[in-house]
């Protein structure tokens, strides 16, 4: 994989230019906020966001984003404002595309070692706001904040419509991602002939389908459809939290450190 990350904005162009024009699909880091085909409702200032440019036509750039079914165009101007955004999490005009393509995959030495690497972020993280300790520090402060007066009738189901949002519409955790890592499990089942990754990918699935629970109790809640219950979320996450674990438990055993 070839990444690259630029001082100048319009020196950031030019490479995708040239990547574009020698056939390559490119992977970019931009600011949900500049891209003019998310709808007004759906933009912050988010610098994270990945999307795909497959190619160009006339002025515009054709868009595969994974928030939308279908492709997207983008101008110049906003493209390039939202590659080189300024503030936390800047990209600095990051893009990213494969050089080369194997025409085989060792799937018995790739697939443990992306395993391995995931249990590492997911299950050993030193910070308390990555993986599994992310999660059940997220359940203890809901809890804290649905008590302050000062942040329970405003500030907590904003916080919740946000939470959601960045779960199951624009972000990376919830039951999507769930889904997706399930259904990666169960096919590595079947190229490895290995019982115990079906396994966890079923354990997968519940967890997706437990973070799907928590998305719907709370945007019912933010939204003033249901009592807020911010005990009842926090139990929610700790059972998502206990699901991933015994997935992850398993796949640990499937792919020992060495």
């Amino acid at each position: 994989m070839r990444r690259q990350t630029f001082r100048r904005a319009e020196q950031g162009m030019e490479a995708l230019d040239r990547a574009l024009d020698e056939g390559h699909i490119v992977g970019l880091q931009a600011s949900v906020y500049w891209l003019p085909y998310f709808p007004a409702d759906m933009r912050f200032h988010f610098n994270a966001h990945n999307l795909i440019v497959y190619g160009r036509d006339g002025g515009d750039y054709l868009v595969s984003d994974p928030v939308f079914e279908e492709v997207a165009r983008c101008d110049r101007a906003a493209l390039m404002k939202a590659r080189f955004a300024k503030g936390a999490l800047a990209a600095r005009g990051l893009m990213y595309y494969p050089e080369r393509v194997p025409p085989a995959i060792d799937h018995a030495r790739a697939i443990p070692a992306a395993i391995r690497a995931n249990y590492r972020t997911m299950a050993r993280s030193p910070l308390p706001f990555v993986g599994l300790r992310g999660i059940r520090r997220m359940g203890r402060s809901l809890v804290r904040l649905g008590r302050d007066p000062r942040r329970r009738d405003d500030y907590f189901p904003r916080l919740l419509g946000h939470i959601v949002r960045m779960q199951e519409e624009i972000g990376t955790g919830g039951a999507g991602f769930r889904f997706m890592y399930g259904a990666s499990c169960k096919e590595s089942s079947v190229l490895l002939d290995d019982a115990p990754l079906r396994d966890a990918s079923e354990m997968m699935t519940e967890a997706g389908d437990t973070w799907r629970l928590f998305a719907l109790r709370a945007s019912k809640m933010c939204k003033g459809r249901e009592p807020m219950d911010p005990p009842l979320l926090a139990d929610i996450i700790v059972r998502c939290a206990d699901r991933e674990a015994a997935a992850w438990n398993l796949l640990r055993q499937v792919a020992p450190h060495r």
